[in-house]
């Protein structure tokens, strides 16, 4: 199915099941330890070996040799895979090969051997006996000394560099100025479940049982780096626990799994053990990010330039740190500028909302500062520099941009009206109390998303797509949206998801799963329904499904009939028209409202109060979408007071490496949280009308927070994570 149109009508709008508050269908097998992860597929491939993967010992530089005859000759130990072993490996669109090192070195933590043994016990053991002699090169570890080399880098959606008018002289001319610089930490997925997959070989096909978000991407990778042809990879991932982005691409685990069973001729397993996971995989790289904002008297920005350095592996990707910098307030004389520095460290990639995640978090402190400086209050700011075109394309409008009434909407709800506009003068006991407000912005992303919908005589639907689920929900909105197009209960509808024999969707990431494998199973419902009406002799145009009856007239005949004595099937997908985005700006807006306390002596900070409010289209199961939002504000707490990866610039590598020393909010560092869905819909971003959620609510809470802590004591601090020891030695001056 091409859209390629607003859908004003169509049979989701009944709002039947769509838009209710279903509990998740997968939640009792979730809950009960039923639902299948990558590592416990016990019966599917009988008698597994275990893998255990060796690391590398130094960041960069090369194996000098390496010594299996100890590991080779330990209790169990069936095979033992390396670099000189495995055979060509071809480069996939992430570089898969270096996924097993050597004799190169690239990162702390690469793989350079998977030992294969009877028991996970006698893998990991033999592991310990592998001896490695490495040649050390000089690496580089801190971004910060890079600045100057770094060379420009397209973002993902966009160039590295964007100019309208003359910022410079517009700023240099501007009454008001603020010229600031910001710094994020490098930042952990840490997913509770590991990066796992266990592989069996039949001949030349391959089965990889694995924890992903994209079947169909990485069945193209495996296939490619293995140089087999994709119809000989078959790739299964129904229950994923988390991702966050550190699971849209193979990992070592995958590879090595696939690998490791060739080579000992029997199915593998291989998880990653946490340590290996923060240096072995992916990350949230680190960010340096100037922003200058020059602005009238009465608080219109002129003038508007943000500038922001990363770094990665060579041929790696940068932060899109300046994303919403383009797109979300109103300015004549604009600039954006984006560079990447290549470092040492383990890959940087996607994580959960990548680019606006840290962009947010300096923007909007930069908001902050500058209402400060103008006198005005911040929510008034952000409304007053409001636009409802693209600000570097007048001509595109928004699909629909609601910013203001979220702004104005979270403002009453959370009672900013009783705020304190001079820092450090409300208190509770020992405690200093501030509020802090943000705005939150991520974009709206279409991609094309199939599925095949069967319908058998007893009334079932059964959907099928490569969807994951990456604890989203994304089996109960699949199910709404079949049983809505139907006209069945939810009971009535069977989800199955994860496995690459299916039709290809558009997977999870990018927040873009929801919106975009709903419109595919529409789709393909749309079809289903019209062969539903041709075998009863309905009219398809004039056909109502409705509580397992096809109507239309007088006349009603039950669903299950059309399937006769076997079942009737249909399969299609949406494909968007590319002028769909030439035409019009698709994006995501919210505000987030944070309370927090500082502790007066010791500087410690609790968040007390949260709020967000969105506006993202349709919100196809509100308690489900509330899930995922209230999950994205934890993880923006996170990134405010506590997540940082610590690098270690003399070795290259992330010393807290495992969950002791990585820190990431408890349920006692979270409060109560309220989350407001506007009433909405987008019929320009799909039959479905719907948009993401998933991470808009990360996108402006840690600035929120760190606003929040400014207004409460007084101190400004723009380099995250903001612990007591940059709050302490200054709290006095505020006493």
């Amino acid at each position: 199915m091409k859209f390629d149109s607003p859908a004003t009508s169509n049979p989701i709008d009944q709002l039947k099941v769509i838009g209710q508050p279903v509990s998740r269908i997968d939640g009792p097998r979730k809950t009960t330890g039923t639902a299948t992860y990558a590592y416990e597929w016990h019966d599917a491939a009988p008698n597994p070996a275990y893998g255990y993967i060796v690391g590398s010992a130094i960041a960069k530089g090369r194996i000098k040799s390496i010594d299996l005859t100890a590991a080779k000759a330990a209790s169990g130990v069936l095979a033992i895979v390396t670099a000189e072993n495995a055979g060509k490996l071809e480069k996939g669109s992430l570089n898969t090969a270096k996924l097993l090192g050597g004799p190169e070195i690239q990162h702390y933590h690469q793989a350079i051997a998977v030992v294969i043994a009877e028991t996970f016990e006698q893998a990991r053991a033999a592991a310990q006996l592998v001896r490695v002699d490495y040649i050390s090169d000089k690496g580089a570890f801190d971004l910060s000394k890079l600045m100057e080399s770094a060379k420009p880098e397209k973002i993902t959606g966009g160039p590295a560099d964007t100019a309208v008018g003359n910022f410079a002289p517009a700023f240099a001319a501007a009454p008001v100025q603020l010229d600031a610089t910001y710094t994020t930490p490098d930042e952990a997925h840490a997913m509770m479940e590991p990066h796992a997959s266990m592989a069996a070989w039949d001949g030349d096909r391959l089965t990889l049982w694995t924890s992903n978000q994209m079947i169909a991407w990485n069945v193209a990778d495996i296939a490619k780096t293995l140089n087999i042809p994709k119809e000989k990879v078959r790739l299964i991932s129904p229950y994923i626990g988390g991702g966050f982005g550190g699971k849209l691409f193979p990992r070592a685990d995958a590879l090595l799994a696939a690998l490791g069973a060739r080579a000992a001729g029997r199915p593998v397993k291989v998880a990653l053990q946490r340590p290996l996971m923060f240096n072995n995989t992916t990350h949230r790289p680190a960010t340096i990010q100037r922003i200058r904002i020059g602005a009238t008297r009465e608080g219109k920005i002129t003038a508007i330039g943000h500038e922001s350095w990363s770094g990665d592996l060579p041929g790696g990707k940068a932060d899109g740190a300046v994303s919403q910098t383009r797109l979300l307030y109103a300015g004549a004389d604009r600039m954006t500028t984006t560079r990447l520095a290549v470092l040492d460290l383990p890959e940087g990639n996607a994580m959960r909302a990548p680019g606006e995640a840290t962009g947010m978090m300096a923007l909007e402190i930069a908001m902050d500062e500058m209402a400060e400086k103008l006198g005005l209050d911040p929510v008034e700011l952000r409304i007053l520099n409001d636009t409802q075109v693209d600000p570097e394309k007048p001509e595109r409008p928004f699909s629909q941009r609601r910013l203001i009434e979220c702004l104005r909407t979270g403002a009453e709800r959370f009672g900013w009206s009783k705020r304190s506009a001079q820092p450090g003068r409300v208190r509770d006991g020992r405690w200093l109390v501030g509020t802090g407000v943000a705005a939150a912005f991520r974009n709206n992303l279409l991609t094309k998303s199939a599925a095949r919908v069967r319908l058998d005589n007893s009334g079932v639907v059964t959907v099928e797509t490569d969807m994951t689920d990456i604890g989203t929900g994304s089996y109960t909105i699949i199910a709404q949206t079949a049983a809505e197009m139907m006209g069945v209960p939810i009971e009535k509808v069977a989800v199955h998801l994860g496995d690459s024999s299916f039709p290809v969707s558009a997977g999870s990431g990018g927040q873009w799963g929801g919106n975009n494998s709903t419109a595919g199973v529409y789709a393909a419902c749309i079809k289903l329904r019209e062969a539903v009406a041709q075998k009863l002799g309905f009219n398809s145009a004039e056909a109502v499904f409705a509580d397992g009856q096809v109507k239309s007239g007088n006349r009603s005949v039950p669903l299950a009939q059309a399937a006769g004595g076997g079942a009737l099937a249909a399969e299609d997908g949406i494909e968007y028209d590319g002028e769909l985005a030439k035409k019009h700006q698709q994006s995501t807006f919210g505000a987030h409202f944070v309370e927090v306390g500082v502790d007066t002596a010791t500087a410690e900070i609790r968040v007390r109060r949260m709020l967000a409010v969105c506006a993202a289209g349709r919100i196809l199961n509100p308690k489900t979408a509330r899930s995922q939002v209230i999950g994205a504000m934890s993880m923006g707490v996170g990134a405010a007071l506590m997540e940082e990866l610590v690098v270690d610039k003399r070795h290259g590598f992330f010393v807290n490496h495992d969950l002791a020393g990585y820190e990431v909010p408890v349920h006692a560092d979270i409060p109560h949280q309220d989350v407001i869905f506007l009433d909405e819909t987008d019929p320009m971003s799909s039959p479905m009308k719907a948009k993401g959620i998933a991470e808009l609510g990360i996108c402006g809470v840690a600035a929120a927070v760190a606003n929040a802590i400014y207004n409460a004591s007084g101190v400004r601090v723009r380099d995250y994570p903001i612990t007591l020891d940059k709050l302490l030695p200054r709290l006095p001056e505020v006493g």
